[in-house]
């Protein structure tokens, strides 16, 4: 069973429902170390100053927010820590709004809505009504150090918590040059319309999301694994010697020997597709 990652309860009214939230979603982003091209050696990347060039250590790094071009005020890490919310441990329910007044655009993050020991009535409850009413609720939650706006959204058998954004934090699409909804200035013709909605009507089909897949990140992955199988073998390591240079580490052999001894060990089962062969390179 996965861990949650907060704890609480999902407060109405006088009703409170003992639940846990679960990350609803697994952002699997690849990610490339920056390397030497001549040793393939990471590269460290440094905190400089911009007016001298010298590097600064953390110890002399402090926090600024520039209200003008090139002005700054400090602010402290104490002086932040006063204003953090505190963490209440309640999903509050403020009100409650019809589903479709929400717009798109402000859902941002999803994560399943379980209930704890004793609140399976109440999570049953809540999820019917929400469900008979045609609404979400709209509460204010605390996820560790930050207060956010979220909906709570009837989902099947399940609750799921959507964080929202707020307004400010979507852009104006004032500036945009959009369309105006008068068709026949647009010389938009009814048979052109009816005709791309037979077209809509002829593509419909039901919503399969495991169909779709990342063609972009398999393609990636694929290349990454003909490169680790393509690659050279480790170069043996020097005999023991203190005055000797320390020795280039070659990521990609290091990722060829992985490669064959998780082969090796599953020499019975049928062997690794593509992505599950970029998964244990990704982990390893």
């Amino acid at each position: 069973m996965p861990r949650p990652i907060w704890k609480g309860a999902i407060s109405f009214g006088l009703v409170n429902v003992p639940v846990a939230l679960f990350p609803a979603e697994s952002r699997d982003t690849l990610r490339f170390r920056q390397l030497d091209r001549s040793t393939l050696s990471p590269v460290r990347e440094q905190r400089v100053n911009e007016q001298t060039g010298r590097e600064v250590a953390w110890a002399d790094i402090v926090k600024g927010y520039e209200y003008e071009p090139t002005h700054f005020v400090v602010v402290s890490d104490e002086e932040l820590e006063t204003l953090d919310p505190r963490a209440s441990h309640t999903i509050a329910i403020e009100t409650f709004v019809a589903a479709a007044e929400i717009d798109p655009q402000y859902y941002d993050r999803p994560y399943y809505v379980a209930p704890t020991r004793g609140g399976e009535k109440g999570y049953a409850l809540l999820r019917e009504a929400l469900k008979r009413s045609d609404r979400v609720a709209i509460a204010k939650v605390v996820i560790r150090t930050k207060e956010y706006l979220a909906a709570v959204v009837p989902v099947g058998k399940l609750l799921l918590l959507e964080l929202l954004r707020y307004a400010h934090e979507l852009r104006d699409s004032a500036d945009l040059e959009i369309p105006d909804t008068d068709l026949e200035a647009l010389g938009v013709k009814d048979k052109e319309l009816v005709l791309a909605e037979q077209l809509i009507a002829a593509m419909v089909e039901p919503w399969r999301p495991e169909q779709y897949r990342d063609g972009y990140r398999d393609d990636i992955l694929d290349l990454v694994r003909r490169k680790v199988e393509a690659a050279p073998p480790p170069t043996p390591p020097p005999e023991s010697d203190e005055t000797a240079p320390a020795q280039v580490i070659d990521i990609m052999s290091l990722l060829k020997e992985s490669v064959r001894r998780w082969q090796d060990e599953r020499t019975a089962a049928a062997p690794p597709t593509v992505g599950s062969t970029a998964a244990r390179l990704h982990e390893e």
